[in-house]
């Protein structure tokens, strides 16, 4: 009878024991292992990563990181990158099937670069590569020899917009896909009117970006893209200020110089780009121009206007004229109140 209570007794202990390995292991597998409030969070994992980078970065947002490093081995996971995101209340068997395999895309955007290094750099903010891995695909020798394009006019090729990308997606697989956008963009309407302006692509993209630079009110534009569409039929110089800017800032090789006023001296300065000093379009695009500038050029607005100046009581707007007498009385109004407002640069 002793002998059977002993053996019963074991056989509960035995029982109990392995109950508990069992809801152990399953509470580890399957059991919540979040640790954040949101109802999700996202989870990097670089080229440059490894399990021991990856756990760093994921113990803040589990309760138990060694369980997960359990089922981790278990599942035989080995570190992918890529963006994951995991939900609130997911269990480590979830959590490692996710890093696993489901790597979810980004949306990518990017606007308003007025150089290659300046758009290498907004990418690279949005992906798993640094701006130089970017700059030097961008600027691949061979790559612009077979478009007989230079650095600064590539920034025709890049069309501003939101693209859905994976976070780890190569630089030179971004710029393929870039480039197929831009082929796709080109469509046959657009193609229709940048023929009847007898202007290429990259002059589209030029005249474009020097529209978006005179105006941030996008319902203007095509009106001031007619003013140069005017003056280019009639061999005028275009005379457009943002070009000087541009030019200043290539002169002193400082990018981020502020000019708020383009003085009578500016306008001499030699460079290709000073469009005061020379006729037609510039080399090269200033600014990498957006969809609504690139569409302002291709559908402007047909008028008889050949200047505008900044309107001194509808900020942000301009007024325009035919004459040039007209223009100057426009212009000095503008800069009586300029001189009010101590902006001489």
């Amino acid at each position: 009878m002793y002998i059977r209570k002993i053996l019963l007794f074991i056989a509960i202990i035995v029982t109990l024991g392995l109950a508990y390995l069992s809801y152990s292991i399953y509470e580890s597998v399957f059991g919540p292992n979040t640790n954040f409030e949101a109802e999700t969070k996202e989870i990097y994992i670089s080229k440059n990563d490894n399990i021991d980078s990856l756990l760093v970065r994921l113990s803040p947002h589990l309760k138990d990181i060694s369980s997960f490093i359990q089922v981790a081995q278990k599942k035989s996971y080995y570190v992918k990158p890529g963006r994951y995101i995991i939900k609130k209340g997911m269990n480590n068997n979830e959590i490692v099937n996710v890093l696993r395999s489901q790597n979810s895309p980004v949306n990518i955007t990017f606007n308003n670069a007025e150089n290659i290094a300046e758009l290498s750099g907004k990418l690279a903010s949005q992906f798993d590569a640094d701006s130089l891995d970017f700059f030097k695909v961008l600027t691949d020798k061979s790559f612009l020899k077979d478009r007989e394009l230079t650095s600064q006019q590539s920034l025709s090729l890049y069309i501003p917009n939101t693209y859905e990308y994976y976070w780890n997606t190569s630089p030179k697989k971004v710029q393929n896909r870039l480039l197929k956008e831009y082929q796709a963009f080109w469509n046959e309407s657009r193609e229709q009117k940048r023929k009847s302006l007898n202007l290429s692509k990259l002059e589209v993209a030029v005249l474009a970006s020097i529209v978006q630079k005179e105006s941030v009110k996008t319902e203007e534009r095509p009106k001031i893209a007619g003013v140069y569409i005017n003056r280019l039929k009639r061999n005028m110089k275009l005379q457009a200020d943002p070009t000087v800017v541009y030019a200043l800032k290539q002169k002193y090789n400082k990018p981020d110089t502020i000019v708020r006023r383009v003085l009578l001296k500016d306008l001499e300065i030699d460079s290709p780009f000073n469009t005061y000093k020379y006729q037609g379009l510039p080399p090269a695009p200033i600014i990498m121009p957006d969809v609504s500038s690139i569409d302002a050029v291709l559908n402007y607005q047909k008028h008889n206007y050949l200047y505008f100046v900044a309107d001194t009581k509808n900020i942000g707007y301009h007024i325009f004229s035919k004459t040039l007498s007209e223009h100057n009385r426009n212009a000095r109004v503008y800069r009586e109140w300029v001189n009010r407002q101590n902006i001489y640069r």
